[in-house]
């Protein structure tokens, strides 16, 4: 059996997910094809979690590219569905779904009963007008509370589920509903794998997008259960491993062990939903590092802030932004670096050069022209100014 050391795992982890080594080919919908999914987040702060994303591994790609190579209504590229979380698929994998979109139906319901008639009226209404959003529908809520929804909103949420209707681009963060006979290619609409190739097809992309994984980080990529990661794994073509220090049985995909993980190291803050760092148990097992995301805590308990975005370095998570913009000023309200990786000057003049550079790229992505840093822990407030002022 091949044995890993962690340090492999953790390049082989950076290079399939496109931030270590060549920037992945094909842009945007080439970068989405390698990770599989891109989850989606109603959380905007520099911008959404889906422009982050390849903003990370790209550059500063334009949005209106990212916008275009997502959703299906500017080009066929992708699709919205219920993967890792609620993301971006490519449209090719639509058939690997079935088995999610059956079982729903086998359920019968998500989270609300449908009511009688109201998939009849929505199925009319989007062949008669074309591609509309809840709001144009009939509403989205009944009153404000988020669970409580429209007779519409359930309707037209469940046909999503079975695959009836397909979100086909988010305007004002809204969904854009179209029938999945216009939305989605006849030939790949007329594909019907059964559960066992659907699984089998996703256990293996995901074990791709992660390079090496343990059961349950197979199963967490695109929310599947262990018992299916089981059923399947033997298909998949990925390898079994050893890794130094990891309990767990874990797999790997052959070809990312055929060549030596290095090259081009990506400096940029991350989003907290990145696929990098969306599975918080794996991210603390691949790179030490221990991450919550704390939106929805309260202010007085925050230890980082709001919206802390993970700064990637050198191939290691170094610490913490949280990030804010006042005009044309990207503000960082709080730093916060990982005790690693301030414990030398030497090792404290690497971490000030890393968060000046990600900062002044992320500032002239979202077209700010300076940046100012309120709060730093484990930093010579010094050296980060140095730094930032020998980056502008």
């Amino acid at each position: 059996m091949i044995e890993l050391s962690a340090d492999e795992v953790r390049r082989l982890q950076l290079r399939a997910q496109g931030l270590l080594g060549a920037r992945p080919a094909g842009g945007v919908t080439g970068m989405l094809g390698r990770l599989g999914a891109v989850q989606l987040d109603t959380i905007s702060v520099l911008a959404r979690s889906h422009e982050l994303v390849p903003y990370a591994r790209l550059g500063a790609v334009a949005r209106a590219e990212v916008e275009a190579a997502y959703w299906g209504r500017k080009g066929g590229g992708a699709f919205e569905y219920w993967a890792h979380a609620a993301s971006v698929i490519p449209m090719s994998d639509w058939p690997l779904f079935a088995f999610r979109r059956r079982a729903y139906r086998r359920k019968g319901l998500r989270w609300h009963e449908v009511p009688d008639g109201v998939c009849d009226a929505l199925r009319a209404r989007l062949r008669a007008e074309g591609p509309l959003t809840t709001r144009e529908l009939g509403g989205a809520k009944a009153s404000a509370e988020w669970w409580d929804w429209s007779e519409h909103k359930i309707g037209i949420e469940w046909m999503l589920d079975v695959g009836e209707v397909v979100c086909v681009e988010r305007v004002g963060w809204r969904r854009v509903y179209d029938l999945a006979e216009r939305a989605v290619p006849a030939e790949l609409l007329a594909r019907d794998p059964d559960d066992r190739a659907c699984l089998t097809a996703l256990v293996g992309r995901a074990g791709r997008a992660l390079g090496v994984a343990t059961r349950a980080d197979l199963a967490d990529y695109y929310r599947v259960r262990k018992d299916q990661v089981d059923e399947v794994v033997g298909d998949t073509g990925l390898v079994p491993v050893r890794v130094a220090g990891w309990e767990q049985p874990a797999w790997a995909d052959p070809r990312a062990l055929d060549a030596p993980a290095r090259g081009r190291h990506v400096t940029a803050l991350l989003s907290p939903f990145d696929s990098l760092v969306w599975d918080r148990a794996r991210a603390s097992r691949v790179f030490g590092f221990d991450h919550r995301l704390e939106a929805y805590v309260p202010k007085a308990k925050r230890v980082h802030g709001y919206f802390a975005m993970p700064l990637l370095a050198g191939g290691r998570l170094i610490g913490r932004v949280d990030p804010a913009r006042e005009g044309r000023t990207l503000i960082a309200r709080q730093v916060s670096f990982e005790p690693w990786a301030v414990r030398s000057a030497r090792r404290a003049g690497t971490s000030a050069e890393a968060l000046a550079t990600a900062l002044w790229r992320a500032a002239g992505w979202v077209g700010c022209d300076d940046v100012r840093i309120e709060r730093l822990d484990g930093l010579d407030p010094a050296l980060a100014a140095g730094a930032l002022r020998a980056g502008a």
